[in-house]
């Protein structure tokens, strides 16, 4: 088969069309597929045919490499030029003058709120923070050493059958509301798992707090006296939740997609990015950050390390991307916030090691020609490290953050015209037809 971009006008309308024509040298037969925002369209493949009962073309692209699923306004990711923006805005403007609720209103709705929308959604969000009290009982259930993912993933899909209006996802109103919901119990349920784990009492919502305080405060409330988290700590948590808000197409986020395309209610759907997430290839990735930096000890094994890396023996953790091949810009936001928190906190003796690491590798040409540079996962380890957390709670903190993200996501899924429920194609490999045989005689 032979491809060839070419440029056609469309005489009956005198507008401008990209076309691709595409000879098939099966059999010499020429086709012309429609280029729309640098795509073709998958389904134009299946009019290349070698016979009337062939099937039709189709693509094969294992872990969707080159293939989209799908058309969003939410967030554009430039890999090439280290660019992230929600919704048109810059990631950098929004970790530096926004907050996280206000960032969630963006993702939700399209647009940046007015003073009285986000007093609003503000309002809505911090009165709806509290749980069924058999949210409590059944998370009493799990085993004490419980995996704080498992535990979100189990009430986040439970949070179901408490709601069951959330099926009806033709009623915007209440769409609405399983929203709201749904960003407000993801800290409340997170910080029952941490309780869990280390076998304290639950604390339940504070009303009077802002939404990363209050997620603080029933993280780290021991009784008398109170807890007052430092606004340096409140603020850096905000700067972690926006930096993972929303990361595009990526794999809990098109988990989300896919299982909301079957028209399940939105619990059940974010349950399944949280699953996504609980992968280590996907939210594990800053506890490994972490494990590499000890398994270091002291900057001045760091060469050796470095060798170790180039020759196949050691991994590289926190560097490089999918998609970013420049720089993410999420990095730099992440690595200024370390320095708020290590205030506070006092500095995290892997953090020399890191900046030593990170140094080093930017100027080795190995790592360069590679294009590794230090992604998201590199420094908020350390920060989440620094704030008390178990390396298990790493993830939960990235799912709360995700959460508008994913609930964005659906939403403008349920309303995409497009969309059908997610049916990828296979190719079959495995036996052609063949007769049972007798179990006495194999």
């Amino acid at each position: 088969m032979t491809t060839q971009p070419t440029a056609t006008t469309d005489a009956s309308s005198g507008s401008g069309s990209e076309t691709l024509t595409v000879t098939d040298n099966r059999t010499g037969v020429s086709y012309e597929l429609p280029i729309a925002e640098g795509t073709i369209r998958a389904t134009d493949l299946r009019q290349i045919k070698v016979n009337d009962d062939d099937f039709g073309l189709m693509t094969y692209d294992p872990a969707f490499m080159n293939t989209a699923s799908c058309r969003s306004a939410v967030t554009y990711l430039d890999g090439d030029k280290g660019v992230l923006r929600y919704r048109g805005y810059p990631i950098e403007q929004l970790a530096d003058k926004s907050s996280f609720l206000e960032v969630s209103y963006l993702l939700v709705h399209g647009e940046l709120p007015t003073s009285a929308e986000l007093d609003s959604w503000v309002d809505e969000i911090t009165h709806h923070t509290f749980v069924h009290d058999n949210v409590r009982t059944f998370m009493q259930g799990f085993r004490y050493d419980a995996h704080p993912m498992g535990m979100l993933q189990s009430s986040v899909g439970m949070l179901s059958t408490f709601y069951p209006e959330a099926k009806d996802i033709t009623d915007e109103a209440s769409n609405h509301l399983q929203i709201v919901r749904l960003i407000a119990k993801m800290p409340t349920l997170g910080a029952f798992a941490y309780r869990h784990i280390t076998g304290k009492p639950y604390v339940y919502p504070n009303n009077e707090l802002s939404y990363s305080e209050n997620f603080l405060a029933m993280l780290f409330t021991t009784g008398v006296p109170k807890y007052t988290p430092d606004p340096r700590i409140v603020k850096a948590l905000d700067v972690l939740f926006i930096l993972h808000a929303d990361h595009e197409q990526n794999c809990s986020t098109s988990a989300v997609r896919s299982v909301g395309s079957s028209q399940v209610d939105p619990y059940s759907a974010v349950a399944a990015g949280v699953s996504a997430l609980y992968g280590p290839l996907h939210g594990g990735a800053n506890e490994a950050v972490l494990q590499m930096l000890r398994r270091i000890e002291k900057v001045e094994n760091i060469p050796a390390f470095i060798e170790g890396v180039k020759g196949g023996k050691e991994r590289l953790m926190g560097f490089g991307h999918r998609v970013y091949k420049n720089f993410d810009p999420r990095a730099t936001i992440i690595k200024k916030a370390c320095d708020d928190v290590f205030e506070v906190t006092g500095v995290n003796p892997l953090l020399a090691i890191a900046v030593e690491l990170e140094k080093i590798a930017l100027q080795d040409e190995y790592f360069v020609k590679r294009k590794l540079y230090p992604n998201v996962d590199f420094y908020s380890g350390l920060i989440y490290e620094a704030l008390g957390m178990p390396p298990e709670m790493f993830t939960v903190l990235f799912a709360i953050g995700r959460t508008p993200g994913w609930v964005a996501q659906w939403k403008e899924l349920i309303g995409d015209k497009d969309q059908k429920i997610s049916r990828p194609r296979q190719i079959y490999i495995g036996s052609d037809e063949r007769d049972y045989v007798a179990i006495g005689s194999r």
